[in-house]
């Protein structure tokens, strides 16, 4: 599965960045998120509770932060184990360009899932993720342009 869109934030590009490295931020944001700590500069545990279709699963898994340029882009990628469910992993591409005082953020997703989860089949799955993608930029675009505001 590959999805890519764009967000267009009222903050500038360094606390966008900042807000895109900031575990407290990425759980707020991230739909079902019940943990996520840092275990290293790059490197996050993550804990996240989803539902897709009929299926609902807890993921645990690691989330790694590279090809990191400050305060331009990253990929960040990772890999989560559902149980019975599955498993699920993937990455994206993230890029940060400064228009005015906004920033755009980009991103291009590509993302497999095996186990219970994939026998649900793609349009479900493509969906679903859609829709959480959607969730969670849309989120962190509040967060990070109430932060804005507030500063």
């Amino acid at each position: 599965m590959e999805m890519n869109g764009e967000e267009r934030i009222a903050a500038p590009r360094q606390l966008v960045w900042e807000a895109l490295n900031d575990p407290e931020v990425l759980r707020e944001c991230i739909p079902g998120c019940q943990e996520l700590e840092k275990t290293s500069d790059t490197e996050l545990a993550a804990v996240v509770k989803v539902k897709i279709g009929p299926v609902s699963a807890t993921f645990k898994g690691e989330v790694t932060l590279e090809n990191i340029n400050a305060p331009q882009s990253y990929t960040i990628s990772g890999e989560g184990k559902g149980g019975i469910a599955g498993f699920a992993k993937g990455g994206a591409d993230v890029k940060l360009v400064e228009d005015g005082a906004e920033t755009v953020l980009t991103y291009d997703v590509k993302a497999q899932v095996g186990g219970k989860i994939a026998q649900l089949g793609s349009r479900l799955i493509d969906s679903s993720s859609k829709k959480l993608a959607g969730q969670f930029f849309t989120r962190f675009n509040e967060v990070v342009s109430e932060k804005a505001a507030q500063t």
